[in-house]
């Protein structure tokens, strides 16, 4: 009973205190489940994050559901999705209950303005890590630069093309590429 206790306190907490959605609470979310909890580890983190931003979801609750799971089965997936969710839903339950006008209130709009700048340095942390951690293999690393690149043009040049196509064009170019030096690594094994 005490894993259920912790992982919904440990998910509360970053439900709670982190601004900006998923990707703001990736570096959180490492922090505490792989650094200092050590419930999963650095490759599964990165597994986990590929798979939660292919399901349907926010991509923080998937990732609590994920590491929830892993530690305490179905039981564990559940505290620690309502770990995630339970304190957005009652923040923005009080705020819609009690100030009509929230975003209106000058210190409240500030706050959010300085908000925006944190959120954009925990995305961009969160960015670094997974680039560090990444596997250095060139078809690795030129697949990233060409996504970055393109992501960047697209966003630049204000074209009208999904996020989500982007990754399944890196998807489907990878699985060539798997195939490709698969075929090549089992042509030169017959050859031997």
């Amino acid at each position: 009973m005490n894993i259920l206790l912790d992982l919904f306190l440990t998910f509360a907490k970053i439900g709670l205190f982190t601004f900006g959605g998923g990707y703001a609470m990736i570096s959180i979310i490492e922090n505490h489940c792989v650094e200092r909890k050590k419930w999963i580890s650095h490759d599964e983190m990165s597994n986990m994050l590929v798979v939660a931003e292919s399901t349907p979801g926010p991509i923080a609750v998937n990732c609590a559901t994920y590491t929830g799971y892993k530690m305490a089965g179905f039981m564990g997936a559940l505290i620690a999705t309502l770990g995630m969710a339970v304190p957005s839903f009652v923040v923005i339950f009080l705020i819609s209950m009690f100030l009509d006008n929230f975003l209106e209130i000058t210190i409240i709009a500030n706050a959010f303005k300085g908000i925006k700048v944190g959120v954009g340095i925990l995305i961009l942390n969160a960015g670094i890590n997974m680039v560090k951690k990444m596997s250095k293999k060139k078809k690795a690393v030129i697949i990233m630069i060409c996504s970055c690149v393109a992501m960047l043009a697209i966003n630049i040049f204000a074209w009208n093309f999904s996020a989500i196509s982007m990754m399944l064009i890196a998807a489907a170019v990878s699985l060539i590429l798997f195939i490709i030096s698969g075929g090549a690594k089992q042509k030169g094994g017959e050859e031997e």
